[in-house]
């Protein structure tokens, strides 16, 4: 009677050397055939170079660090190989926090085969499933796809399941001046703030209206009220000719009453006509001379 052949170790904390075999030690990691889930040591996963977020919270970090340590990494990272190592695809506030937390190794799922757009596309989905990706790093993100990869808005949008608009309100926003992103990226104004101060093509207009914003604390709203008055053409002056002419109006009057008179146009061929009076009694003479009769 035949033994039985011998049982293969399973379980994800076998370690590389059990799943890949005792030459693994002398040759590196052998890429696998197909998608597989591995522990692997921290110091071989390299950052992904398509990382859309450039940014991680400190206490969040430290948070999520703070129950790696205490619970370990419970969802895998997701990574493809590279020569005898591996490049992260999605998963690096994970892979920062397990390092913060002194682990020597992760659980990874290891993709068999992963393009730099494929790993651009997954990190982006990533983020923003987490809601948190800062607006600036979503639109680059974005960017990155149509200028890099060729991506029409429309797929973008398909892509990271988000409505068209909404790429499209978001690609709006790398117009902003420098000051501007950062501001947005600091979380001091919101996408809604940033899009009202768009139509502010002066640099010196923007930063002063940012400015406002900021220490105001302005709703979107009122940043678009700001916005629309600052924009809002100055009154043309009257001709020069109309000017001397109502000057010349204003100084026969101002002879004819005994004091100052000012003919102030307005709009449209309307105006005022301003009387100057210094106590009660001129009053009181100037309404005798044009105030009612009888």
């Amino acid at each position: 009677m035949s033994s039985a052949p011998p049982k293969r170790p399973g379980g994800l904390g076998r370690g590389l050397a059990a799943l890949l075999g005792d030459e693994s030690r002398d040759a590196g990691f052998d890429a696998p055939p197909q998608d597989q889930l591995l522990r692997v040591p921290v110091g071989l996963i390299a950052p992904n170079p398509e990382q859309p977020r450039t940014t991680f919270a400190t206490p969040s970090l430290d948070e999520l660090s703070e129950s790696i340590r205490e619970h370990g990494v419970l969802a895998p990272l997701l990574v493809r190989r590279e020569g005898t190592g591996f490049v992260l695809v999605a998963g690096e506030r994970r892979l920062r926090a397990a390092k913060q937390a002194g682990l020597a190794e992760v659980p990874v799922f290891v993709r068999a085969s992963s393009t730099p757009l494929h790993q651009l596309e997954l990190a982006l989905i990533e983020n923003l499933q987490r809601e948190d990706l800062d607006p600036v790093d979503a639109a680059l993100g974005y960017q990155r796809l149509i200028q890099q990869h060729g991506y029409r808005q429309e797929q973008v949008a398909q892509r990271v399941a988000k409505d068209r608009t909404t790429v499209a309100n978001a690609l709006r926003l790398l117009k902003l001046p420098d000051e501007g992103l950062r501001a947005l990226k600091a979380g001091a104004i919101s996408a809604g703030h940033a899009r009202a101060l768009l139509p502010l093509e002066e640099p010196a207009q923007f930063v002063v209206a940012l400015a406002s914003v900021v220490a105001k604390g302005l709703s979107v709203r009122a940043t678009e009220e700001m916005v629309r008055a600052l924009r809002r053409p100055p009154p043309k002056p009257p001709p020069a000719g109309e000017v001397r002419a109502l000057q010349r109006i204003g100084e026969s009057l101002t002879r004819s009453l005994g004091t100052r008179v000012a003919v102030a146009p307005k709009k449209n061929g309307s105006g005022r006509i301003l009387i100057d009076y210094h106590d009660a009694e001129e009053l009181e003479r100037l309404l005798g001379l044009i105030g009612p009769r009888g």
